[in-house]
């Protein structure tokens, strides 16, 4: 289990990057991890980062569509998406009118190893 924990620090600490205003995915961080076929724990990580003591924007982190899968873990339905809203994303049907202009890839943008 002790790997599980630090595979989800690391997940912790990539999401803490994603500036104001952008979005990720659950496959882009798994893919900068090196674990590309992990994208599912990465969405396990953001599931229990709501119960972390650590402040972590677990609703910039949506699916490689920019559909909010993970709404449902943010106390209410429409929680995730008002979070987004209020960064100035705009949603319609649950996904992110104009992904790819607020998609933060953090292979091109964490320059540390």
């Amino acid at each position: 289990m002790k790997n599980t924990n630090t595979f989800f620090e690391k997940v912790f600490e990539i999401v803490k990057k994603i500036p104001y205003g952008r979005v990720t995915s659950y496959g882009a961080i798994a893919e900068y991890l090196g674990i590309r076929s992990s994208a599912r724990m990465v969405g396990w990580a953001m599931n229990i980062s709501h119960s972390s003591k650590k402040n972590v924007p677990a609703h910039r982190v949506v699916n490689r569509n920019g559909m909010l899968t993970g709404k449902h873990h943010f106390g209410g339905p429409d929680v995730m998406q008002q979070l987004l809203e209020s960064e100035g994303i705009t949603i319609v049907d649950e996904k992110i009118v104009d992904f790819n202009k607020y998609f933060w890839n953090p292979l091109k943008e964490i320059t540390e190893v």
